[in-house]
């Protein structure tokens, strides 16, 4: 199946749109039945820089509640850590703020276009990138103009995408079956034909030398890449 970036229809909605609200409620839905959470934060943990990153930056954060999630798994091995949410849009609460503050996080939202990503002070080494289902909006020539930024400010560096293979686009055109509507069903079967398989990203990665990359399915939907700086 070849690679195919088409545009999502809840990339186009305004955020405050009933059909945008539903939707990103049916992604929260969608998370939890891929495992998403589960899977990166046992990359993070097991494959992660192991030392405890000083930041983490979540790119195309929507709402926060995903990396939320995850903060709530990482949280008693990460103590203190500063996260920063960046989206194009601000769609995070301050209930999700407060959230995150009562598990000991101190998180910011940053809204930007990820190629205007403003310059944070600090040493690369500490400094840890997370994208959840982010990377595959991106034809191959800007995905990889997006991984060199990455590669020149992160020290470790974790995807989870859709894996493009025949199983997960059959389950993605059964998603109305739990109820997404159709804004989700569609952009569910846009995303797993702009998804990723084999070494796809790792082959569009600025410079391995330097780098231990990994590249793999992950779960019964996903694809994980991850890139974590040696020296």
């Amino acid at each position: 199946m070849k690679r195919l970036v088409q545009p999502e229809w809840l990339d186009t909605l305004p955020p405050d749109d009933p059909r945008a609200v539903h939707s990103r409620r049916d992604l929260r839905r969608v998370n939890a039945w891929m495992g998403s959470r589960r899977l990166l934060a046992q990359a993070l943990i097991k494959d992660g820089p192991g030392d405890p990153p000083r930041h983490l930056t979540e790119l195309g954060a929507g709402d926060g509640t995903f990396l939320l999630g995850l903060a709530q798994i990482l949280a008693p091995r990460w103590p203190g850590l500063e996260v920063t949410l960046l989206d194009l849009h601000e769609n995070v609460s301050s209930r999700t703020l407060d959230a995150f503050a009562d598990l000991g996080w101190r998180a910011k939202v940053v809204v930007a276009d990820v190629f205007d990503w403003p310059d944070r002070a600090g040493d690369q080494a500490g400094e840890a990138v997370i994208a959840n289902l982010f990377l595959h909006h991106f034809e191959n020539a800007r995905l990889a103009a997006l991984l060199q930024q990455v590669s020149l400010r992160a020290g470790y560096f974790v995807a989870l995408e859709p894996r493009r293979a025949a199983w997960p686009l059959f389950c993605s055109r059964w998603l109305g079956a739990i109820g997404c509507n159709a804004v989700t069903r569609h952009d569910a079967v846009v995303s797993v034909r702009a998804g990723f398989s084999g070494h796809e990203i790792s082959g569009l990665w600025p410079d391995p030398s330097g780098w231990e990359l990994a590249e793999r399915p992950a779960g019964s939907f996903s694809h994980l890449f991850s890139a974590r700086k040696t020296k």
